[in-house]
């Protein structure tokens, strides 16, 4: 019941009903796109393409807008170390890319010369590739063996602690 200039007037309990209907699906529309627009900006601010440095290179003016991953080849003799600061080249099929390193943690201790790294940043119209994340792959040793090259065998230590066991078991 409502009073209107003087007037008393009746509203039907459905309508009271449907209004707190209204509400309340209006709060919810509004919390789910609120998700929904985090989620979009969270995913498009994380994402980065892999590129190769031709690739990069004959990219458009969008290079310079995107987050990037970038591998190759580190060149012999361009790692420069400044504080924090690191700068050098990657190499991948003739073709080189300056990068600079400013990232909060240490480069990896398997980041050297002729090592493979991986760069992951933003491209600048200087050139330069200005990277926030870096990773050198693991070393060779690591590698399937070479055609022609002799086995590695193992430490004696290690040869006779598993003929022990193996007399032991039976």
């Amino acid at each position: 019941m409502t009073r209107l200039a003087g007037r008393v007037q009746f509203q039907p309990a459905g309508l009271l009903m449907s209004n707190k209907y209204v509400k309340f699906g209006l709060a919810i529309a509004i919390i789910v796109i609120s998700l929904g627009y985090l989620a979009y900006t969270g995913v498009r601010d994380t994402k980065s393409y892999y590129v190769t440095i031709k690739e990069l290179k004959a990219m458009d003016d969008t290079v310079y807008s995107k987050r990037l991953r970038v591998a190759g080849n580190v060149v012999p003799g361009s790692i420069k170390r400044q504080g924090s600061h690191l700068e050098f080249q990657l190499a991948e099929e003739g073709r080189t890319l300056p990068v600079a390193y400013t990232g909060t943690e240490a480069p990896p201790d398997t980041f050297k010369d002729d090592s493979q790294a991986l760069a992951e940043g933003t491209f600048g119209r200087d050139g330069v590739f200005h990277a926030k994340g870096l990773q050198a792959k693991c070393a060779s040793k690591y590698a399937p063996q070479q055609p022609g090259t002799a086995p590695a065998t193992p430490a004696p230590a290690m040869q006779q602690s598993s003929l022990t066991t193996s007399t032991t078991a039976r």
